[in-house]
């Protein structure tokens, strides 16, 4: 299987090729040539498989220049070897939230406590692996922007990993106190942290420039290093989320909740529309979906866009409790629309020079139509967000997180409107609470926060019972290790003096 841009139709490369490169010289993603179909037969089969063999012939059927053998190599290290708590790396929770009975797919078991893990735990061994298949010896330097969990899981998958450096860039207003501790204590000899004085959208913007900056491209390549991504729009990124999604299916389907082919409900929290993406094309691969509910924070772009068709990111940019959805800019959005438009790749190039002049662009009718067909589309304040984990805690004694209530908050808000009580619906559960511990605390017991989030970890535990994880419990007395800061701008500069590297 070969790959294909959303910008150039006439670019086409392995996989080992787009993983390695992560993103195309004119800035645009690559997706597969064609999706492969599973049917009841397939479902069935990986009923009684392990996440692992799961994650083998779904990740085998998109990887063709990789053998069985080293498909699962990279699976079992990523997932095996106690790195996920609990045996399972993404177990399902039934839970009664007080408006539905929900079932709730943890991904923050892995050793960031987010869902970023999953791929990241993942990505390191394609990517080395992929170095070796295009018979590259250069340095892979990694840039990531995060608005806060990416960041963590991307310097913990690439810790120590031989032939990679990685920078990681973000808001330095705009994670929460603890992603910033996770990002900034980083062990390891080939890992550097930088904050910026902007948002997501800028730190993104920014290590997309850098990316297709030719006189930097030709520094790396003097100094025997080429670019690579770590961020969603890299398909080695994009890829281990489809397994998910058809784990928890057939999860469903072993639990006795859901007879084969019969469709669910999928709700996702999203800023960057990668993880909604690959629920998207688990469903074109024939995971039986009803609807993809999409769930967005103040920052409601996506719900506008879903609804409307009108993509706008002049608007103005809150900073949430739920701070990874912190985004007006949703990179994936632009796979969607290649597939959606029958991938036509003039067209999406076209809509994706009028945001970066204009901030904005409108789909067609017919896109329009696919869209709404598609998606439910919804989003929150704040408020919402506290009351709904306030809420689901007293209910069920459940603590979740400030981006899984967003997710719980528009799922009400689905129900609400459609009166659809009979499909059964997985809501994406993408952080631990003790992520973001201080916001967590304020809507569980508004009396007892304080300014420390670490306090706060530890009072919330005192209340709920809930279990510290360990990779946040460890974190107390940890040296900071990098406090340096830049503007947008000098996002470059940084990049060159990280790797020692002149222009």
């Amino acid at each position: 299987m070969n790959y294909k841009c959303t910008r150039n139709e006439t670019e086409q490369v392995s996989a080992a090729q787009a993983i390695a490169q992560g993103i195309s010289s004119d800035g645009g993603l690559f997706v597969p040539e064609t999706f492969p179909k599973y049917d009841a037969s397939v479902l069935d089969a990986l009923q009684n498989a392990s996440y692992i063999e799961r994650a083998e012939r779904i990740l085998g059927d998109f990887l063709t220049d990789f053998t069985a053998e080293e498909i699962r190599d990279c699976a079992e290290k990523a997932y095996g070897d106690g790195k996920f708590s609990g045996g399972h790396p993404a177990p399902l929770a039934s839970v009664q939230t007080g408006f539905a009975q929900v079932n709730l797919l943890e991904l923050w078991h892995g050793p960031t406590c987010a869902f970023k893990d999953m791929a990241l735990q993942l990505l390191p061994h394609l990517l080395t692996r992929s170095l070796r298949k295009i018979q590259s010896d250069k340095t892979a330097v990694i840039l990531v922007a995060t608005s806060g969990d990416t960041g963590k899981a991307a310097l913990e998958g690439f810790k120590g990993v031989d032939g990679t450096r990685i920078m990681v860039f973000y808001p330095q207003n705009g994670v929460s106190a603890m992603q910033k501790l996770q990002m900034t204590t980083q062990e390891g000899g080939n890992v550097a942290v930088c904050a910026i004085e902007g948002n997501f959208d800028d730190a993104q913007t920014g290590v997309k420039k850098i990316f297709t900056d030719a006189e930097t491209k030709a520094a790396l390549e003097r100094n025997g290093m080429m670019f690579s991504s770590a961020n969603s729009i890299n398909w080695g990124r994009l890829l281990p989320q489809i397994v998910y999604y058809f784990s928890a299916y057939c999860d469903l389907m072993k639990a006795g909740k859901v007879q084969n082919g019969q469709e669910i409900n999928i709700v996702v929290p999203t800023g960057n529309f990668g993880n909604i993406l690959a629920a998207y094309y688990a469903k074109k691969m024939g995971l039986p979906v009803h609807k993809l509910i999409c769930a967005s924070n103040a920052n409601n772009v996506l719900t506008e866009f879903l609804r409307t068709g009108v993509y706008d990111r002049n608007r103005r940019f809150f900073a949430t409790i739920s701070p990874s959805m912190d985004i007006l800019v949703s990179s994936n959005l632009e796979r969607l629309l290649y597939d959606l438009t029958g991938r036509d790749s003039a067209k999406v190039s076209g809509w994706m020079q009028q945001l970066a002049e204009t901030g904005r662009y409108e789909v067609d009718a017919a896109v329009l139509h696919a869209l709404r067909g598609l998606f439910y589309a919804g989003f929150c304040d704040d408020t919402q967000t506290a009351e709904t984990i306030g809420g689901v805690y007293q209910s069920s004694h459940y603590v979740s997180d400030t981006h899984t209530a967003v997710a719980l908050r528009v799922y009400q808000q689905y129900l609400a409107e459609t009166e659809d009580q009979g499909t059964p619906a997985v809501v994406v559960s993408t952080a631990n609470p003790y992520k973001f511990a201080t916001s967590v605390l304020l809507a569980v017991d508004h009396a007892k926060a304080v300014d420390s989030d670490l306090e706060n970890v530890r009072t919330l535990h005192e209340i709920t019972g809930a279990p510290i994880p360990q990779p946040i419990a460890e974190l107390a007395g940890k040296p900071v290790r990098f406090a340096q800061t830049c503007i947008a701008g000098d996002m470059k500069r940084s990049v060159l003096e990280m790797l020692d590297v002149e222009e």
